[in-house]
C-alpha cells in the first residue's frame, strides 16, 4: 500500500463533501490534466495530492532486504483565490484529512504533518502552499 500511499489522502479530501463542493470537484492526482493546449490555467481553487518518494525501514538484522515500514512522502497542494481564501482551505484540508485518519482505519500508522512557506503565483494569479505528510505506513500485504 505504500506506493499508492497518495490514493488514502485523495479519498480523505474526497470525505468532505462541503470541501469538495468548494473546490467544485477539482480534485488531482499528480498533475492537472489538461486536454486544451490553449487553456493557460485551471481556475481557482484546486487540490493537487502527489507522491513524494519513500523510504523502506529496514529494521531488523534477520531481514537483509526490506523492513515492514515505509516513510511516505505526500504533499498536497491547495490554491486560493485570496490569502484569507487560501488560510480557510488550507485548515479545512487539513483538518478533513486529519479527522479521517482519526475515524477510519488505513494502511498508514502515524504521520508527521509541516506545511511550506505560502507562494504566489502572479501568471494564474493564485496563492498557494503545499501541505507535507511524512507517514509511517506498514508496506506488506496480509497474506505474507
Amino acid at each position: 500500500m505504500s506506493l499508492a500511499a497518495d490514493s488514502i489522502f485523495i479519498a480523505a479530501i474526497q470525505s468532505n463533501a462541503a470541501l469538495m463542493e468548494r473546490i467544485s470537484g477539482r480534485l488531482y492526482g499528480t498533475a492537472i490534466p489538461l486536454p486544451d493546449e490553449d487553456a493557460d490555467n485551471v481556475l481557482t481553487p484546486y487540490v493537487i495530492v502527489t507522491f513524494n518518494g519513500l523510504n523502506n525501514q529496514n529494521q531488523t538484522k534477520d531481514d537483509m532486504y526490506e523492513g515492514c515500514y515505509d516513510t511516505v512522502n505526500i504533499g498536497v497542494e491547495v490554491t486560493g483565490e485570496t490569502i484569507k481564501d487560501l488560510h480557510e482551505l488550507t485548515q479545512t484540508v487539513r483538518d478533513t484529512i486529519l479527522g479521517y485518519f482519526r475515524e477510519n482505519e488505513t494502511a498508514v500508522s502515524d504521520y508527521t504533518f509541516t506545511a511550506d512557506a505560502i507562494q504566489y503565483d502572479s501568471l494564474k494569479p493564485c496563492y498557494w502552499q503545499v501541505l507535507n505528510y511524512q507517514c509511517e505506513v506498514y508496506n506488506l500485504n496480509d497474506d505474507e
